[in-house]
């Protein structure tokens, strides 16, 4: 080789996520404890920026590492999100059930929440059992799946509700059977905070690449679909549904059954997700993982604002109802932290030909009687982007180019 001077390109450094809560993510995961200080301890939360933030705590790659399915989950959390990405992890003994770490009445998914101070906008669960753990296979997957799933729910309004923290949950749909056709239809739930992914980077697993699912919704905005052409391919080289590549399995009918899964397009390299589709009924309003994260967001920008004003003295007019000009500054100030907060960021889908469509409108009916109930009902409504999921396009000859 001859005599010379090279310069490397170090990366990371600077982290390649912009600075937004938006995509604070967590992952509870079974785990084994690594002796040793600063090493791995279970029901412990870590905050992560980068794979090697694991490593430090003596998680490795290497298939003997009892802690092995964790690193591979995080890393492909991280090969798709980019360093930089705030990632919570918390690991519990692998002999718990999936269900069992969204259980709000036990202290595993929810001590992560606790943790995290209602940063997580989503909580995802890697589920790797013991050796003795015996699924039992009900609608061609674990049934545990479905115990998992009301448990998520719960454990997800619970967060809304006492945290003020709102977030959804995605769970594996483990031990596939390989039947499509058996795949029970998750819009019969009425689960719009829960996502199921089936399908995997490895032909032999036995669950979902949870970690790369979770590294796609930590990349994007919150108003956007996971499965988006335009944002590229997914950073895998394979994807499998069971043993099957995604490109023979049966894509249409698990997309159409509720579940997210892998998909690809004629002429175009790369895997896709499916859609991001959550386990509730088509008319459900919050069926998606993109509708989901847009009002989860307005909710916590409500919130932060309209907090503010708690046990504030409040003026009243002659008649006994709100003065007008305070619920106009109530209303400006929560429109203003929308508009502020998630129009200019392009969060809500508002017209470009309208200068004044601001995408969010707030209301207070001056005419509440605060004196005698204490309390002010407000309406918020914020509007979402449509999305083009089907595009259909008549194709012929002309003879006459007009």
């Amino acid at each position: 080789m001859l005599p010379r001077v090279k310069i490397y390109f170090e990366n990371g450094a600077l982290g390649s996520v912009a600075p937004s809560a938006d995509g604070v993510v967590g992952l509870v995961s079974t785990a084994l404890a690594v002796p040793g200080d600063g090493m791995l301890q279970l029901a412990t939360p870590y905050v992560l920026r980068k794979l090697d933030d694991l490593v430090k705590l003596g998680v490795t790659a290497v298939e003997t590492d009892a802690n092995a399915f964790l690193y591979r989950n995080v890393k492909k959390f991280y090969d798709e999100s980019g360093d930089g990405a705030e990632l919570w992890i918390m690991g519990f003994p692998n002999t718990e059930k999936q269900s069992d770490l969204v259980d709000k009445t036990k202290d595993d998914a929810k001590l992560l929440i606790q943790a995290a101070g209602g940063r997580l906008r989503c909580l995802a669960v890697a589920f790797n059992p013991d050796a003795d753990y015996k699924a039992t296979i009900i609608d061609s997957v674990d049934d545990n799946l479905f115990t998992s799933m009301l448990n998520a729910q719960a454990l997800a309004e619970w967060a809304t509700d006492s945290l003020y923290a709102p977030l959804f949950v995605l769970l594996e749909a483990r031990s596939f059977s390989g039947t499509v056709a058996g795949l029970k239809d998750l819009s019969t739930y009425g689960y719009n905070r829960v996502g199921v992914l089936l399908g995997d980077t490895e032909a032999t697993s036995t669950g979902s690449a949870i970690g790369l699912l979770l590294g796609r919704i930590a990349r994007i905005p919150v108003q956007r679909n996971i499965g988006r052409v335009r944002d590229l391919a997914l950073k895998i080289l394979t994807a499998f549904i069971k043993d099957k590549k995604v490109e023979i399995a049966d894509v249409e009918t698990i997309h159409d059954k509720g579940y997210i899964t892998f998909r690809t397009f004629t002429g175009k390299a790369g895997y896709f997700f499916s859609d991001d589709s959550l386990a509730t009924a088509a008319t459900d309003d919050y069926r998606s993982i993109a509708r989901r994260r847009t009002i989860d967001k307005a909710y916590r920008i409500a919130y932060l604002t309209l907090i503010e004003f708690l046990n504030d003295e409040v003026p009243i007019t002659d008649a006994g109802e709100l003065v007008p000009a305070m619920v106009k500054s109530w209303e400006s100030e929560v429109e203003a932290a929308i508009i502020n907060q998630m129009t200019s960021e392009g969060n809500l889908g508002i017209d470009p030909d309208d200068p004044a469509d601001t995408g969010v409108k707030c209301f207070i009916d001056y005419a509440q009687k605060v004196v005698s109930t204490g309390k002010i009902e407000v309406s918020l409504k914020v509007k979402p982007y449509g999305y083009a999921k089907y595009i259909d396009v008549k194709l012929g000859f002309i003879t006459i180019n007009n």
